[in-house]
Order: C-alpha cells, then structure tokens, then sequence
C-alpha cells in the first residue's frame, strides 16, 4: 500500500470509516459542487465501500488555490491522486459535470496501465460525445444565478446571500466553462459497464442524449430514468443508492 500524500488528502474526502479491505465508490461532484455534497451517500454506503469524495480545487477549504477550467486537467490531476492509493476494486459515481470527469479520469487510468473502475455511474449529463453550444460561463453574474435557479441546485437561501455568492460564483463560473469548453478527445473506449441514471425533465440531458453514452464502453450499458429534473437524485436518494448497491455486490 502506497501512504497517502498531503495531495491526496487535499483531494479525496473520507467521512466515515470503512470495512478494511472495502471496494472504493469515488464521487465526483457537480459544476459549483463540494465533496460534502454527497455526506449523505458516504452515510449510507459505509462501512461496506469506501466512499471518497472528490474536492475540486478553488471551493471551501480549497478557496484560495488556483481554479482549474478544463476538464482533461482536472482529470489528470485527480488521476495523480487515484493512483496513490493502494488497489481496490473501484466504483466511480459523477453527477452532472461530475459524470464528465469521471470518464476522463476512467480514460487517463487505463492510458497509465491501471486498473478503472469495475463500473460507472454517470448521472445527470449527457454523454461527452454530444454537444450543446452552452455558454453560461460567459454571461454575467446574474445570468449564472439565473441558470443555477433553473437546476434547481443550489439551496435558495444561499442564493439570496450574497456574501456567500461571491464567494461560489468563481467557482461556479470556472467549472461552467471547463464542461462548456470540453470536447471529447479521440480515444479508446471504456470497458467497464456503464450505468446512466437521468430525471425525465432534465433540460441539460435529453434521454437520447443520456443513450448515447453507450457507445463509449463496450461493456454492460443500463440507462436509469427518473421523474424529476437535473438534481433528481435529491427526490430519489434511495433508489439511486439501491443501483450502487448492485455493484457493490457485484464486486463482492
């Protein structure tokens, strides 16, 4: 086993105690996202994975450091740190731009000669192939509000502080322009089964959109639809983590 490193403990948050030995779900927040933004899924999945959360730099304890607004890097440098850790079987679970990420990292393992994950959640984004001509990152603050309103993601009583705006907008601007910005780079598909969890009224996904990253694994693809919008998982907590579940038994 390799000793984690002060990077991989800026990186990867771990909220509760696991099982020794316990296969590893890496969650990748949403655009503007926290690791604690899933707190709630390392409570239920724990001890029996160990759930580690990502935290992007240029958020809460991460603030003053540089912002990263391109994919591919941030994917390089979360690879950095995933390959640190000492192997376990590997789930990865990305919301949104979160789903984004998760692929690139999954792709840079596997260009490194290590080992992916055993299957991937990508939730709430269409697959990375496709392409919308979204430019949210260069509207003014009030335009970004105005979108994070329409998602639904962001708790309305810290919208209406603005002290606390200020202080997530460069955040949320950098990592809008880092998804809007990306464009898929040639490469070897994946290998892993691939599952697509989607609400039916998410105006970021379209349910063709959502199908399409099957063409991206040549492994098991299942695609998840949900009543609800780009943040369904919020109404569907235990239904998600019931499909999670399922590959956590299937890694054993």
């Amino acid at each position: 086993m390799v000793e984690p490193t002060k990077d991989t403990g800026l990186w990867l948050r771990r909220f509760h105690d696991a099982d020794p030995g316990a296969p590893r779900v890496i969650c990748f927040p949403h655009a503007g996202g926290s690791a604690s933004w899933f707190l709630p899924v390392a409570s239920a999945l724990t001890p029996r994975a160990d759930v580690l959360s990502v935290q992007y730099p240029g958020r809460q304890d991460r603030r003053q450091e540089p912002l990263v607004d391109d994919i591919v890097t941030l994917a390089g440098q979360i690879t950095d740190v995933l390959a640190e850790l000492d192997e376990r079987p590997l789930l990865f679970f990305g919301h949104s731009m979160g789903a984004v990420v998760a692929f690139e990292v999954s792709r840079a393992l596997a260009a490194r000669g290590l080992a992916g994950p055993e299957h991937l959640y990508a939730s709430g984004r269409r697959a990375p192939h496709t392409h919308r001509d979204d430019r949210v990152h260069e509207r003014d603050d009030e335009g970004v509000l105005a979108e994070m309103r329409l998602l639904s993601g962001t708790d309305s009583r810290v919208l209406g502080d603005e002290e606390l705006v200020r202080m997530v907008l460069p955040a949320i601007r950098a990592d809008y322009k880092a998804v809007e910005t990306y464009r898929c780079p040639p490469g070897d598909p994946l290998t892993c089964p691939v599952t697509v969890l989607t609400g039916d009224d998410d105006p970021k996904t379209s349910l063709d959109e959502a199908a399409a990253w099957q063409e991206l694994t040549t492994g098991d693809f299942r695609i998840e639809v949900f009543r609800g919008g780009h943040f369904y998982l919020t109404q569907h907590q235990n239904d998600v983590l019931k499909i999670v579940n399922q590959g956590l038994d299937a890694v054993g």
